[in-house]
């Protein structure tokens, strides 16, 4: 099957004719590649899509960005592990999971979700992040540095843009430098969760019983670190409980990890794909901004996040109901030309670029700032510092399996 027979025979609200074809689809090797021309067709012919199974699948940017800011579209665990569980899906592995990390901000509806997250705005504030852009500059010279020095190509996800969020985070949570290799090798694992579950609670395990440690360290001897600031906060409200502090800085240390990883990368390779916007932002750096905002748009990383129904709605004409999942596709909205002319282009200079890369509404991803600095400083020091940036001879692009993802295995280049 090919990304472009999808949705035959699979518009009807009861079913399509084959249950799996649009899950399948967007599992082929085509879309695996590139699946916009799948979504813009999905977009065309069923943009609220209900699978034989009752999966919705989201498509449209009206749809999606009412969606994300509709409180009866739950992110609860709990909701969500009944709506999979109904449809047959074995979650008990990852039930133990998401009972070790608790309840966090990322699986929580309101009041508790603005509760937990009212501490780490608290911590996490825009002059914390914005305090980070000299040290982020010096850790990305580093790399590149030690890149440079190793030969004339590199693997930009091994040497750059996978290392650099483990060093920010460290800095910015106090993690000393000798720890900073196995704190990289359990984000490494977690990024491998759909892959290998056993092996991922696993360093879920190490990194808790380090993390807690840490908390123990800092109130025993705060620092000026956001963990000591978590501590900190929690001092000031008796209401959050030691479990919610240790999930809250377990989410701010591991959520920016990959996607700011593949930003850089997906971003990097899509400049080398489009020479003329590549010398663009050479000829001026100052446009690199609004370069990164593009960058996330164009080659969204987290491609769909998944809701489930806690109250009947009706979206685009279609009714959902309790307990339905919900599928809502960025990768689709920020290609949709009804909100972004010449969607398919890549423009620098995009104005109003109002792209969903990082969510909407409630659960806005908190290290959206923080990723997109990272992402400026890197594709911004690469473009000017490698004036020959170019893919490697021969290089082949691998993309890592799961749908919802967009994650590169390797980008090979040269300089």
């Amino acid at each position: 099957m090919t990304s472009t027979d999808t949705l035959d025979g699979a518009r009807d609200a009861a079913g399509p004719a084959r249950p799996d074809d649009l899950a399948a689809a967007l599992s082929t090797p085509e879309a695996r590649r590139d699946p916009y021309p799948l979504y813009a067709r999905m977009r065309r012919e069923d943009p609220v899509h209900r699978s034989a199974q009752g999966i919705w699948y989201l498509t449209r940017y009206t749809d999606v960005e009412a969606a994300l800011g509709d409180l009866r579209l739950s992110n609860d665990r709990d909701r969500m592990t009944r709506a999979f569980t109904a449809l047959g899906g074995d979650l008990k592995a990852l039930s133990r999971l998401t009972d070790r990390l608790g309840r966090v901000m990322t699986n929580t509806d309101p009041p508790d979700h603005a509760r937990l997250r009212k501490l780490a705005n608290r911590a996490f504030t825009a002059r914390r992040v914005d305090a980070l852009r000299d040290g982020v500059q010096r850790i990305v010279d580093r790399l590149i540095d030690e890149a440079v020095a190793a030969g004339p190509t590199m693997d930009l996800i091994q040497a750059v843009a996978s290392p650099l969020p483990m060093s920010v985070v460290g800095e910015l949570f106090g993690i000393p430098d000798e720890d900073r290799p196995r704190v990289n090798s359990w984000f490494q694992q977690f990024g491998r969760l759909a892959e290998d579950i056993d092996r991922s609670e696993a360093a879920i395990e190490e990194y808790e019983e380090y993390l807690s440690g840490l908390v123990r360290q800092r109130r025993r001897e705060p620092g000026d670190d956001l963990i000591s600031a978590l501590v900190a906060t929690q001092a000031q409200d008796d209401r959050l409980t030691d479990s919610e502090l240790l999930s809250t800085c377990f989410v701010l240390i591991t959520a920016g990890d990959e996607t700011t990883t593949h930003l850089i990368g997906n971003g990097t390779l899509a400049l080398l794909r489009h020479p003329d916007q590549l010398a663009r932002l050479r000829a001026d750096p100052h446009l690199i901004r609004d370069a990164v905002e593009e960058l996330a748009r164009y080659d969204t990383v987290t491609q769909a996040i998944v809701r489930v129904v806690a109250q009947d709605l009706e979206i685009g004409g279609r009714t959902m109901r309790e307990g339905e999942l919900v599928y809502l596709f960025l990768g689709a909205t920020n290609r949709d030309p009804e909100r972004f002319e010449n969607p398919d282009r890549l423009d620098l200079s995009r104005r109003g670029n109002r792209h969903l890369s990082f969510g909407h509404g409630p659960h806005f991803c908190l290290g959206g700032p923080l990723a997109k600095l990272q992402a400026e400083v890197a594709v911004g020091t690469l473009v000017r510092r490698l004036p020959e940036l170019r893919l490697a001879a021969g290089a082949e692009l691998d993309w890592r399996p799961n749908p919802l993802q967009r994650r590169l295995c390797t980008l090979p280049i040269a300089y």
